[in-house]
């Protein structure tokens, strides 16, 4: 943690009091800190000492020190760990995985079974940050237009879920509805829930207990073989509404 902060032995050793040869001792393995440098310690990096005591932070991967670093130690937040079962390449990269309409079933029971998670095809994609997780979902339906059926959407993980913002777009997994792809509004600290919203308003928005949540993944980038069209988002959600209620008058000829 003090090379990714690109910070020497001196100025730690300056920020904690003792001497640069003590902390070459406890970095080398040589020596241990008391619980005074380890407190003194923890304050430096934002870290808890339960994990600095707990945790091999040299077998972390790039994401999960990312993480760590930008205050998701769950000692010092007191949350429960979402565990995120993942797969790597050959030089220990995180992969993208790929969950397809087909796989969308399976995924629900199998997201945290990592040999569920190493049978999903995995690709690489070079300009996404190596230190954080994505994986990638195709979609289904017309709720999220311009967005198109069958589209692939690539998602950020999100371990803190109080982080959302008003109006981000998310796959979310949920227990009963499985993979879904919405706009959210965060109710967490005051309702305990998500709101989803479609961009297609002809689907009403309704709320999500965060008790049924399993994942979320904030929207990156998609993929689709289908380019949008060049209406603007109103005419769009009025050109589906026209077409709901035409539907809904045919069926009501039929009935």
């Amino acid at each position: 943690m003090r090379k990714r902060r690109r910070r020497t032995q001196e100025d730690i050793a300056l920020a904690l009091g003792i001497k640069r040869s003590t902390l070459n001792n406890y970095e080398n393995g040589i020596s241990g800190p008391n619980i005074q440098i380890l407190i003194r310690l923890s304050d430096y990096f934002g870290v808890a000492v339960d994990t600095l005591l707990r945790v091999d932070l040299s077998q972390l991967r790039l994401s999960q020190l990312y993480e760590l670093e930008h205050g998701q130690d769950v000692f010092l937040r007191g949350s429960n760990i979402r565990v995120l079962a993942t797969t790597v390449d050959s030089h220990n990269r995180e992969n993208i995985e790929l969950v397809s309409e087909k796989a969308k079933a399976g995924y629900l029971n199998g997201f945290s079974d990592p040999d569920y998670i190493s049978e999903l095809p995995a690709f690489q994609l070079p300009f996404l940050s190596s230190e954080k997780k994505y994986r990638t979902f195709q979609i289904s339906g017309d709720s999220m237009l311009p967005i198109p059926d069958g589209a692939w959407v690539t998602g950020e993980f999100i371990q803190d879920w109080y982080e959302l913002k008003d109006g981000d777009c998310c796959v979310v997994l949920t227990l009963n509805e499985g993979v879904v792809f919405k706009k959210v509004k965060n109710r967490l600290a005051e309702a305990g829930c998500l709101e989803l919203i479609s961009t297609n308003r002809a689907y009403a928005p309704y709320t999500m207990q965060v008790t049924e949540i399993r994942e979320i993944w904030k929207f990156v980038h998609f993929i689709s073989r289908e380019v949008p069209e060049q209406s603007t988002s109103d005419q769009l959600h009025r050109q589906m509404e026209i077409i709901q209620e035409e539907l809904a008058a045919i069926r009501n000829k039929l009935s």
